[in-house]
């Protein structure tokens, strides 16, 4: 456990809970990104005349991390730049499903626009709520997080791929921002047709990088507008008009996307299956301990699996004593939100279940 956590030095200060709002700098990512600019420094625009091979080698990363071919690869610099870009491409007359409560970039970006809109509660019991506002409503469009930025609680990937078979012509749409870097996923086998990541929290990889991966049948169905000079450079983007030029349309910063590129590398190198082996028994862990104090909500307690994004009850004070002792975490919704990734450990939740019980106890 300890070489996992070697690369990350903010590990040696804090309990560091807070990966569901930011995720950590590492060593390998911040070696890269210092040659990075000390070769701009020396070489100016030489640097950049081979912009366009390491764009291409992070696309091709990419795809390969998620089982994605990298023509179906778009690089973007963030989720909601992305999001944005794609609500624009599809027809105002559409109707869309959107969960009550998502992150606010998914539901604003969507009720900012003349939409359709309908909702699916969020509870216990989302997965037959999802299905029964299906066939009530008759969406075009589901458009959702993977897991849920407030609760944690998740949506299994075999659940969507199921879903997806009984409603094949509704566009799935999904933010993986609290999702990818947790698991091994496969793109092209979850039955999603898009799916939008910002890449600065579970991969690691800094600020100012994301991605789009497209199902190979969404083409057609969606009609992006932007335009650019980038939108047909590069290997992948030579066709005039291509789907994933068009969610490129300007300059594409080296610096960030190959930042993206090394981050993948260290979980590859670290291996999805142990990252995911993990998460999985730190949840576990996390939603005993939590629900034996009485800090879970109902609506978790009873889900059969969960991410290992927790809201706990807890107000200002609570917050500022584990932040007093060390504990990063953050205030979400109505509660204090505390999020596992593959470098914590089992002691450090227990740890942090003695802090609890200590407060709990005044």
């Amino acid at each position: 456990m300890k070489n996992l956590r070697k690369p990350f030095p903010v590990l040696a200060q804090y309990i560091y809970f807070n990966t569901a709002a930011s995720g950590l700098l590492s060593e390998k990512v911040l070696e890269f990104r210092q040659d990075h600019d000390l070769d701009f420094l020396i070489s100016g625009s030489i640097l950049k005349d081979k912009q366009g091979k390491l764009i291409s080698q992070v696309r091709e990363s990419v795809g390969k991390f998620f089982k994605c071919e990298p023509h179906r690869v778009a690089l973007v610099p963030n989720f909601s730049f992305g999001f944005n870009t794609l609500m624009e491409s599809i027809d105002k007359s559409k109707k869309v499903l959107l969960l009550e409560g998502d992150y606010p970039s998914i539901n604003w970006a969507v009720t900012s626009r003349d939409f359709k809109v309908c909702y699916a509660d969020l509870n216990e019991n989302l997965e037959a709520t999802i299905e029964a506002a299906i066939n009530d409503q008759k969406p075009d469009v589901f458009a959702f997080s993977i897991i849920q930025y407030i609760s944690g609680i998740k949506l299994s990937i075999s659940f969507l791929k199921t879903l997806k078979e009984k409603y094949p012509d509704i566009i799935f749409v999904a933010d993986g921002t609290q999702f990818c870097g947790t698991e091994d996923f496969n793109f092209d086998d979850s039955g999603i047709d898009v799916l939008l990541c910002s890449s600065y929290k579970w991969l690691n990889a800094g600020y100012g990088n994301g991605f789009v991966l497209f199902n190979e049948n969404v083409q057609g169905k969606i009609a992006p507008r932007s335009l650019g000079f980038n939108s047909v450079k590069g290997k992948y983007k030579e066709a005039e008009g291509n789907l994933i030029g068009k969610f490129e349309p300007g300059h594409q910063d080296t610096l960030n996307f190959g930042s993206l590129k090394v981050a993948l590398e260290l979980l590859t190198e670290v291996g999805m299956e142990k990252v995911q082996s993990n998460i999985s028994e730190l949840s576990k862990q996390a939603k005993n301990e939590f629900a034996s104090l009485g800090l879970l909500q109902e609506d978790v307690v009873n889900r059969d699996t969960h991410s290992s994004i927790f809201n706990i009850k807890g107000d200002d004070k609570l917050f500022n004593y584990l932040r007093s002792n060390n504990v990063i975490c953050a205030q979400r919704g109505k509660g204090i939100r505390l999020s596992f990734h593959y470098f914590n450990t089992s002691e450090e939740i227990e740890n942090l279940v003695l802090l609890l019980k200590k407060f709990l106890n005044k």
